[in-house]
């Protein structure tokens, strides 16, 4: 007997046709996968950060855990899960919501501290990006049919609390090694860096390129 198809969930989203607002639902739905694989590993490949490397892993440990607390609890699917064919999967707590709460506060936490890139303290239009579209994840889980109302305040809770528990490890317990990191052969080989020392990072990197391309331009017309 053949053994029953699964789907990779990644991107497995589904709406009804014809359902407009589902459609946009269902694409903000994969906000993660977007942040995931296009902000983080665009992020490792370009900048480097420490910062940055242990924001991406406190969300796989988030998301750790997610699938252990659902393993533990086997909480069902609402009932739409068969249309879904999601059946085979538990709800109880809701990973995307867990996901963008964590991204959201860890991201918010980081901004009132003035460590993001730009150098922008409390930014309100950061914020208000950042937890509409935390929002906007939690009522597309409900609207679609993949979790209760229960399973998405769970996740929601859960990354909230993940979120700001792990801002403290990395910034209060995990920090004072970052000089350390950079020095060793790991820090050398790839470059990571820490610059949550520089008040405003693009303007110093402007600067920085401006000096050398000038001094590029003396040394040659020396020679």
């Amino acid at each position: 007997m053949t053994p029953p198809l699964k789907a990779v969930t990644l991107t497995h989203v589904r709406y009804q046709k014809g359902d407009r607002v589902g459609h946009f639902l269902a694409w903000i739905s994969l906000v993660p996968v977007f942040i995931s694989f296009g902000g983080f590993v665009s992020h490792f490949l370009f900048r480097r950060e420490l910062q940055g490397m242990f924001f991406a892993l406190g969300l796989i440990l988030s998301q750790f855990i997610n699938e252990v607390i659902k393993t533990s609890v086997q909480q069902a699917r609402p009932a739409t899960c068969a249309l879904l064919e999601m059946c085979d999967s538990h709800g109880w707590p809701s990973s995307h919501c867990q996901y963008m709460f964590f991204f959201a506060t860890y991201l918010t936490l980081l901004s009132l501290k003035g460590l993001t890139f730009w150098h922008v303290r409390d930014n309100p239009f950061l914020h208000l990006l950042t937890w509409s579209l935390a929002l906007l994840t939690m009522y597309s889980r409900v609207y679609l049919g993949y979790h209760t109302v229960a399973q998405v305040l769970a996740g929601t809770v859960l990354g909230v609390f993940l979120g700001a528990v792990w801002f403290w490890v990395v910034n209060s317990v995990l920090h004072p090694y970052f000089p350390l990191i950079e020095e060793s052969g790991f820090g050398r080989r790839l470059y990571v860096k820490d610059t949550s020392h520089i008040s405003n990072v693009l303007e110093f990197e402007y600067d920085m390129a401006r000096a050398e391309r000038r001094n590029l331009a003396c040394n040659s017309k020396a020679d």
